[in-house]
């Protein structure tokens, strides 16, 4: 019968003194390998990615990708260490984050990113402000997501607005617990205070719609000033005021043609409730994820 190769390696192994050596030198090495090699029960993987936050007021998504996206990209993806770059664009607002290779030093791959922009950032469109650095590691992604829905029966009970309501409070509770990093809201839809220019009024009362977007803009703002003294006590003074309500809001003043004061509230409807849907463009656009709201 013919053995062949391995049927004669393995009748020889079987017969030779040496074999029991050499199973005795593997257990050796293995039993040296398993007390010599560091190991963890959680190891510490070092994969720091530095998010790229950029405002452009007034930019589609798709001129904002256009502009700012692909010429930071660029920018960007010369950085040594470098290993993937993404994008992330919106109405008014680009984010490239800059994922580097694995080990290397967070704070060296930010101070590198931040002198590569500050070298290359006036090839940026006028405009366009100054970029906000963020740098992000492994421990920043999310490893517990939980999610908000009403039940079946209670659907009617609950509406995005009063879930996104309930998450914010979940949110301040888990921010409380030890071990917690970075906590954030995903879908839902915030309150927020609308103002609606009313051309018929502002005509009547000969308000350029200048003066509400300034009167708007300027608005919610306080600063301040120091401190009086009076009577041996110190008085903090703050110039402006925040404001928290339509209410407020609508009592803010606008300067019209003839000179007098008129309150935003005649020349504007001025709403507070959720945040209405917005479509989405683009890449990355964020979208409002119905009647359910998760805390990441």
């Amino acid at each position: 019968m013919n053995l062949g190769i391995s049927g004669r390696l393995t009748k020889a192994t079987i017969a030779s003194p040496l074999t029991p050596l050499f199973l005795l030198a593997a257990i050796a090495v293995g039993l040296l390998a398993l007390f010599a090699i560091p190991r963890e029960e959680e190891p510490q993987i070092s994969v720091p990615m530095v998010d790229i936050q950029v405002m452009a007021p007034g930019l589609s998504a798709a001129d904002a990708t256009e502009l700012v996206g692909i010429p930071l990209e660029t920018i960007v993806k010369s950085v040594d260490g470098v290993e993937h770059v993404y994008t992330q664009a919106q109405d008014n607002g680009v984010m490239v984050t800059a994922r580097f290779l694995v080990g290397s030093n967070p704070e060296d791959a930010a101070i590198r990113i931040e002198e590569k922009l500050r070298a290359n950032w006036d090839r940026k469109p006028v405009g366009i402000p100054d970029p906000m650095v963020t740098v992000r590691g492994i421990n920043d992604v999310p490893t517990v997501v939980l999610t908000l829905t009403p039940k079946p029966g209670a659907a009617g009970q609950w509406n995005d607005a009063s879930l996104y309501e309930l998450a914010s409070k979940l949110r301040t509770e888990i921010a409380k617990v030890d071990d917690v990093g970075i906590t954030f809201l995903v879908g839902g839809r915030p309150e927020e205070i609308r103002i609606a220019p009313d051309p018929a009024k502002l005509r009547q009362y000969g308000v350029p719609l200048g003066s509400v977007i300034e009167a708007a803009s300027q608005a919610n703002r306080s600063f301040p000033l120091g401190n009086i003294r009076e009577d041996g006590k110190a008085v903090g003074v703050t110039a402006g005021r925040t404001l928290s309500s339509a209410q407020e809001v609508g009592l803010l003043t606008v300067r019209s043609g003839t000179g007098s004061p008129v309150y935003l509230r005649d020349v504007a409807a001025v709403t507070q409730g959720p945040r209405e849907n917005r479509p989405a463009h683009g890449a990355g656009q964020s979208r409002t994820m119905g009647r359910r709201t998760a805390v990441g």
